[in-house]
């Protein structure tokens, strides 16, 4: 008996420290990992909406680039999201209600768009709403992660965050192929019914975050409402003047606002290249595994690193590789002897490896220079930066299309989009020593002696402890 006990205690402290990186699997830890795994399930229908777009509404790439960019709004307002929450609660809750409320609303959004949706301007509203749905509980799970993250250890730093985003690039991971084979066998308005289930499980697992009410009289609710409301703004303004913080996050501004040639591309793969939905799910399949390959390098070897040194090479590294995009819109690579299915599945693993282990650092600002008590207005705050960045990438992508006539069916200046798409990644280098240097944790910690002289108790950040949980510019509509 007690041998089996033993054993049986290995194989727990086994499961423990190689699948929840050293967390106890406690029902919240499941919860919260269950709700990024939702956001990644969400990927079903991912190519669905693509097809529905460019087959069933008839639109351009430049269309749908600029579609893309609007129905990422949710995502630029996601401090709103996060100042509600942190400071208005519902029924004394300040976590529970809005994940309830984000699911019902995503529901909503994927059963307008199986029904009635008929126009472009519909289909921009119900898939905003969609976005919205998961920007909500984004910010929700995003605040608790951020919370617990904090009190991590130096040689567990990162690890709650790396499990968060792991597991939400699993989630991707199974509906990837799977997005693709379905629509090979159903329509797009039946994915997008199968795919407002899953909206309905974050409803149900609000219900198993560890949450203990604000009890509180009517009046002095309101009134502590009010006084949450004028602190956080207190806090928020205090971080906003530190220098340490602006600048890193006008870096993470240019970083995203490079132009994007992600529509065009996919019309040139569909129409010119004849790519079937089946292949497409499984370049989804490569890049999901390439993401998970992408945070166990960061986590392995590179977590320790400058942010000048990761943001400086992987700009170039990526600029470098994204050229080879050329041999596919040029078929130069058929000249090679290289088929185009093959070409796509090996550059879109290297380009996706590269891409998330440059989009790391991004996150490890956001996640360690939280105030205590407004963990998810600040942080929303930071990465609603970086999505607005993404949203004037995805509007400088469509103008440059409309410029150089890319439509659905010409793609004679793809090679030139290739090129300037790729070199202006190289745009924010020159604006590397905007990041902390050195050690970054003395830096910033620095910076905050405002906090201090006015009463307040200072965070200081740890840098060395990554939130690594990306961040889904596009979670509704890539």
């Amino acid at each position: 008996m007690l041998i089996d006990s033993s054993g049986l205690s290995k194989v727990r402290d086994s499961v423990k420290a190689k699948i929840f990186f050293g967390h106890e699997p406690s029902t919240e830890l499941i919860a919260i990992l269950s709700v990024y795994f939702v956001q990644g399930i969400l990927g079903l229908a991912r190519l669905a909406v693509s097809f529905f777009l460019k087959d069933e509404l008839l639109l351009s790439p430049a269309q749908v680039s600029a579609l893309f960019g609007v129905v990422a709004l949710p995502w630029m307002i996601k401090p709103v999201f996060g100042f509600i929450s942190d400071g208005l609660p519902i029924f004394g809750y300040r976590r529970r209600p809005y994940l309830i409320l984000s699911g019902i609303l995503g529901a909503i959004s994927w059963v307008s768009l199986a029904t009635i949706v008929h126009t472009s301007w519909a289909a921009t509203i119900a898939i905003a709403l969609s976005s919205l749905s998961v920007a909500v509980s984004d910010v929700i799970v995003d605040s608790l992660v951020v919370e617990r993250a904090r009190v991590e250890s130096q040689a567990d730093a990162g690890s709650l965050q790396s499990l968060c985003w792991g597991t939400s690039a699993v989630g991707g991971l199974i509906t990837a192929y799977l997005s693709g084979i379905l629509l090979e066998h159903f329509t797009t308005r039946t994915i997008f019914w199968i795919t407002a289930l899953f909206p309905l499980i974050i409803c149900a697992i609000a219900w198993l975050i560890a949450e203990s009410p604000i009890r509180k009289d009517a009046n002095e609710s309101n009134n502590t409402n009010s006084t949450s409301v004028k602190h956080q703004l207190k806090q928020l303004r205090q971080a906003i003047s530190q220098k340490a913080i602006w600048l890193p996050t006008a870096f993470i501004f240019i970083l995203q606002a490079t132009p994007t040639a992600d529509s065009a591309f996919f019309f040139f793969t569909t129409n010119e290249l004849h790519f079937q939905p089946e292949f497409l799910g499984r370049v989804r399949l490569v890049t999901s595994a390439a993401s998970l390959i992408g945070v166990w390098i960061f986590q392995r070897f590179l977590k320790s690193v400058s942010f000048r040194v990761i943001f400086g090479w992987s700009s170039v590294i990526s600029a470098v590789l994204g050229m080879t995009m050329l041999l596919l819109v040029t078929h130069t690579n058929r000249t090679l002897g290289i088929d185009d299915h093959w070409f796509s599945l090996g550059d879109s693993l290297v380009l996706t490896v590269m891409g998330q282990i440059a989009y790391m650092p991004i996150l490890v600002l956001g996640a360690r220079l939280c105030p205590p008590g407004v963990e998810a207005t600040f942080f929303a705050l930071l990465m609603s930066v970086s999505n607005l960045g993404g949203m004037v990438g995805y509007e400088f992508g469509a103008i440059m299309m409309h410029w150089l006539g890319i439509t659905e069916t010409n793609f004679e200046l793809l090679w030139l989009l290739v090129i300037v798409t790729n070199l202006s990644t190289l745009l924010p280098l020159p604006f590397l020593n905007w990041l902390p240097n050195g050690d970054s944790q003395t830096e910033i910690a620095a910076s905050q002696p405002a906090l201090a002289a006015n009463g307040e108790q200072p965070f200081v950040p740890n840098l060395m402890s990554e939130l690594m949980l990306q961040e889904p510019e596009s979670e509704a509509v890539e």
